[in-house]
This record gives structure tokens, sequence and C-alpha cells, in this order.
């Protein structure tokens, strides 16, 4: 039995379109596993991140009540400073019967003073620690950020790859998956990246 040529090409062409037929079947499936496991890490993430900005929260509000404590100190020192001035220029003219008087109240002034100045100084100090707490959280804010952003891209692009069915535009989408994932693992496990370039450009 002869063989009709455009049976062979029909049987090719069928061939063909089952081949291209799995293998769009395969980049879908790549695709939502992929997304799927994206979302999933982009959650976990999301979850940390927001609990990072509670504590940012709380930072910055610790450090203004300190520095407006420092700032209550601060008058205080002054104002027991200068009662003590004001009652040492008095004391000049009093009998000297009274002078014990006013050295007791000098120097209770004195060291009202002093207390006020060294509750002053631990609330700076505090405040300066508050600050630093505050750039240590948004460290990793910016990490989780970026991660936000570079996995955001990626689902876009994953999103255009199930539309035109190109492997390879799935596997451009793996790049900013790849940098994306990174950056949010160096922000759970607090790991010290942190492209300051970029985080610049993009504040």
């Amino acid at each position: 039995m002869d063989l009709d040529p455009k049976d062979l090409i029909d049987r090719a062409a069928e061939a063909a379109q089952a081949r291209k037929e799995a293998s769009a079947a395969r980049l879908n499936a790549a695709v939502a596993v992929t997304v799927a496991v994206l979302a999933t890490f982009m959650g976990i993430c999301k979850v940390k991140d927001d609990n990072i900005v509670q504590a940012m929260q709380q930072a910055q509000a610790d450090k203004l009540d300190h520095w407006a404590y420092y700032q209550s100190r601060t008058l205080r020192a002054d104002v027991a400073e200068a009662t003590a001035v004001q009652l040492e220029l008095a004391k000049a003219g009093v009998a000297p019967a009274q002078a014990p008087a006013y050295e007791q109240a000098i120097a209770s002034y004195r060291a009202k003073a002093t207390d006020q100045v060294k509750k002053r100084d631990e609330l700076k100090a505090q405040a300066e620690a508050d600050q630093k707490a505050y750039d240590a959280l948004n460290y990793r804010d910016d990490q989780f950020d970026l991660s936000d952003a570079l996995l955001a891209i990626a689902i876009a692009l994953l999103a255009v790859t199930a539309l035109t069915r190109l492997w390879p535009l799935y596997f451009v989408a793996l790049v900013p998956t790849f940098f994306g994932v990174v950056m949010g693992i160096a922000g759970l496990a607090a790991l010290p990246l942190h492209p300051d370039a970029l985080v610049k450009l993009l504040s």
C-alpha cells in the first residue's frame, strides 16, 4: 500500500501540534506552581514586614518621648541652677544668722540641678538607642520592600508568560524571582544584604 504524502504531512502536523500543546501545558503548570510558591512566600514576608513596621513605629514614638523628656529635664535643671544662683546673690544681703538656711537651700537646688542633668543624659542615651533600633528595623524593612517589588515584577512577567506561552519569557521571569526571594530571605533571617544604591534610588 502506497503512503499518501498528504497523510504524512497531516501526521507530522498533528505530532507537532501535540508537542506544542504538551509544551504549553508544562509551561502553564510551571507558571501556576511558581506563582503559588511566590504568593505564599510573599504572604510570609508580609506578616514579618508588618511586625517590623509596627516595631519601627514604636521605636519612633519612644524616641520622640525620650527627646521630649530630655527637653523637660533640661528645663528643670536650668530652673534649679537659676534658683541656686539667685539664692547665692540674695545670701550676700541677709543677716549672718540666716546664711545657713540660704546655704542649705542653695545646696538643695544644686543637687536638684545635678540630678536633672544626670537623668537628662540618660534620656539622651535612650533616645539615641531608639534611633539605632529604628535604623536597624528600617534596614530590614528596605529588604522586604525590595523583595515585594521584585516579586511583583516576576508575577507580572509570569502572567504575560501564561498568555504568550513562551518558555524564554518564563526564564526571564525567574531572574527577578531569584533576587526577590533572596531579598525576602535576607529580611527574614536578618542577613546583611542591602543594595544601598538601589534603596537610595527608590526612596
